[in-house]
């Protein structure tokens, strides 16, 4: 069990807002990391020790600091001279929290186009903890309000909704496969991440013992081959520039997974969702850590999944704050 409610300032150097019915997890993540859990308030972990963001946390307040006000104009004062970009995650005193908010300058989070970047600005994000007193961290690990990015939505063309999920992790990593690139595609079907890749320009092949969506099978670059994903080797498709899974499988297989073709595929870029339907130690999630290189990332469209980033040259640890 962990202390619940808001610690004292001296107890906390970081908060994090965990993943929607994942506390427990990201507790138990910042454990294993080193951290001391000093309160739990509704999905925000006050942590001392580990200032990085965590895999389980939608987005990481990194440097959280408690502001005493007597007035909803103190409060404006004092975030405004923090900086300019707030987002509200109001845990209490909703309505004198929303009367502040609403006082500070407008940030409109209009859905991203894909593919774009995210947005450059700094955002930070604040929370009313009681009636005259604030946490707020002009410094997140998310460019989007508890790290939960829109987009103009493809209502026609993908099978499924997992789109979103590529189309987030790719926005994420500031980085996208290109036209002229190869891209393989771990147990693809019905295809949304194959329509993604291959309406960037890239070349797909996708793998599955099932068939593709048939207006997915017909796409000019997409090429489907029935097997299993599992037994496939690099001798058997060449060298790809991007691998990217959406298989649903125990952890251990997706680790196998990834621990093979990040070896067998130094420079080609690896993302892959983990599923995590229950409580997946964190011993588990440690071992594909320990890949070179290697990111993990609650992403809004996950669910109960993670994603696994292995991208050469850097990407999503300084893009989006995965951390490591």
């Amino acid at each position: 069990m962990h202390p619940t409610d808001t610690p004292a300032a001296a107890d906390y150097d970081a908060v994090h807002l965990a993943a929607v019915d994942r506390v427990d997890a990201l507790c138990d993540e910042l454990v294993h990391r080193g951290a001391e859990i000093s309160g739990v308030r509704q999905r925000l972990v006050f942590s001392r020790g580990h200032r990085a963001p965590a895999a389980w946390a939608q987005t990481s307040w990194l440097d959280p600091r408690e502001i005493a006000i007597e007035s909803i104009g103190d409060g404006v004062r004092a975030l405004k001279s923090l900086q300019r970009n707030w987002a509200l995650h109001s845990t209490g005193h909703h309505r004198r929290a929303r009367l502040i908010a609403d006082k500070l300058p407008a940030i409109r989070f209009r859905p991203l186009e894909f593919p774009s970047a995210p947005p450059d600005a700094p955002l930070g994000a604040w929370t009313l903890i009681d009636r005259n007193r604030l946490i707020a961290a002009p410094t997140t690990s998310s460019a989007f309000a508890d790290g939960e990015p829109a987009f103009v939505e493809d209502r026609d063309n993908p099978p499924n909704r997992a789109y979103l999920k590529a189309w987030e992790a790719l926005t994420l990593a500031r980085r996208w496969p290109q036209a002229g690139e190869r891209c393989l595609d771990l147990g693809a079907a019905p295809g949304g991440w194959s329509w993604v890749m291959a309406s960037l320009g890239a070349d797909v092949i996708s793998i599955d013992r099932a068939p593709l969506a048939p207006e997915i099978a017909a796409h000019p670059r997409i090429s489907h081959r029935r097997g299993d994903a599992f037994a496939l080797r690099v001798a058997d498709v060449g060298t790809p520039d991007w691998i990217c899974s959406d298989l649903i499988a125990y952890p251990e297989r997706l680790l196998e997974l990834a621990d093979y073709w990040c070896s067998a595929c130094p420079r080609a870029g690896v993302i892959l969702t983990v599923k995590c339907q229950g409580n997946v130690a964190f011993e588990t999630l440690a071992r594909f850590y320990a890949i070179d290189g290697a990111r993990l990332l609650h992403l809004a469209y996950n669910k109960h999944e993670l994603t696994f980033f292995r991208l050469p040259g850097g990407g999503p640890a300084e893009a989006a704050g995965i951390g490591s």
